[in-house]
């Protein structure tokens, strides 16, 4: 078993009335259990994060035309081009 380590954290008041109120609502058994479940989701969000990232990554060194600087602006008129259809 992973040994347990005590921290202290500071909620603002809503979040903190959140938490109890999933604890009232039997949502969870305490709130120790939501604040634990935080960092789980948190990790698992930065993993698909850096999969995403890997993802660029490996497009822009393959020179993906979706990935080439300024691909989407080509897309988008300029400034000047459109006073000129604007005139």
């Amino acid at each position: 078993m992973s040994t347990i380590e005590r921290i202290t954290i500071t909620l603002t008041a809503e979040m903190a009335q959140a938490v109890r109120g999933a604890v009232q609502a039997g949502e969870y058994a305490s709130s120790s259990e939501i604040i634990r479940e935080a960092p789980r989701d948190w990790r698992q969000k930065r993993a698909l994060q850096e999969q995403e990232l890997g993802k660029l990554r490996a497009q822009v060194q393959e020179g993906s035309p979706t990935s080439r600087p300024g691909a989407c602006a080509t897309s988008m008129p300029s400034a000047s081009s459109a006073r000129e259809r604007n005139s």
